[in-house]
């Protein structure tokens, strides 16, 4: 059986040497390297290129920052965030930047383990709770005007914020005037707004 290579980033010697214990006792695993930096991260990746690398958020030059240069060095490498930091626009971030899931802190070594295999097998892996937060979020957004917009709609509505005219929006989206027009009778309309002054105060407060 071949052993599954992990590699442990975390600023806290206590935590990271307790979860590279717990780690070891499973059988196929085997922890390659430590690190407590987004230095570090980026170091084990391209030396021991771990299948998984686990990264905490709020380290010494950033998680989030090094899980690009991670998966540029070592691409065949899951990062996997385990981390105390629920915030859910954190989360979304290491998502977009490349990571294969979402684990708090909070979590036992036997439901770890299980989350290190699911990231292997190309499932994208969050905590229960995590999930939870992400679904009342996207509903929440939903339910508000703004989030009512199209993606063009909401292009249109970043320019009237920046205050640009019907037209100069048109240049700058490649669009005709009158279609602006269009764009912008909707958007009053879903924005509850009666003027383009209105529109971008409520745009504002609500993207």
């Amino acid at each position: 059986m071949t052993a599954i290579t992990i590699g442990v980033v975390d600023d806290h010697p206590l935590f990271r040497e307790g979860v590279s214990r717990s780690l070891a006792e499973v059988s196929d695993f085997d922890v390659v390297g430590e690190g407590a930096s987004g230095e570090d991260a980026v170091s084990l990746a391209t030396e021991s290129r771990p299948d998984i690398l686990l990264l905490d958020v709020s380290m010494p030059g950033g998680g989030l920052d090094a899980i690009a240069e991670i998966l540029s060095r070592s691409p065949g490498t899951k990062v996997l965030m385990l981390t105390a930091n629920e915030e859910v626009d954190t989360l979304s971030s290491a998502l977009q930047r490349g990571a294969s899931g979402y684990v708090l802190k909070g979590v036992g070594s036997r439901a770890l383990a299980q989350a290190i295999r699911q990231a292997l097998q190309g499932t994208r892996v969050i905590s229960q709770a995590m999930s939870a937060k992400l679904v009342e979020n996207s509903l929440r957004g939903a339910q508000s005007p703004a989030g009512q917009l199209t993606p063009r709609e909401k292009e249109v509505m970043d320019l009237v914020a920046e205050g640009l005219s019907n037209k100069h929006i048109g240049l700058r989206l490649d669009l005709q005037e009158k279609t602006v027009k269009h764009h912008m009778t909707q958007i009053l309309q879903k924005l509850g707004a009666t003027n383009r002054t209105e529109a971008a105060i409520k745009w504002r407060d609500q993207s």
